[in-house]
């Protein structure tokens, strides 16, 4: 990992200094994760549960604590597969369903003069 430090004064190379130096020191005094992996599920079995029941699958490799309360999700139809409703013609696997942002291919052909409605799928 490397950060371009040349753009930053005196002052901002020092705060930068001192932030991480506080940062380190925290990093330090924590515990290996494997450490704290081993004495949650240690405790969740004493308790009669599994880590997977507490936390969902794939929870032993989070490695922060959870966060509070999740919101609401948007839109319940998230995730939702949608038939597509654009079709390249030079391509036939290039696609767009009409949702999102336009494709390159598609802009490419706009911006050329060419109508989004000629590349419709007819049905």
């Amino acid at each position: 990992m490397s950060i371009d430090l040349s753009g930053l004064s005196a002052r901002e190379l020092a705060s930068l200094i001192r932030d991480a130096q506080k940062r380190k020191s925290v990093v330090a005094k924590r515990q290996p994760i494997t450490k704290v992996r081993a004495q949650l599920v240690k405790t969740a079995q004493k308790a009669g549960y599994t880590i997977e029941e507490l936390f969902g699958t794939g929870a032993p490799k989070a490695t922060r604590a959870p966060r509070a309360a999740k919101a609401p999700a948007k839109s319940a139809s998230k995730g939702v597969k949608v038939a597509p409703k654009y079709r390249d013609p030079a391509n036939a696997a290039n696609t767009w369903t009409g949702r999102g942002k336009q494709p390159r291919w598609l802009a490419e052909y706009t911006a050329g003069g060419r109508k989004v409605e000629e590349f419709l799928i007819q049905k």
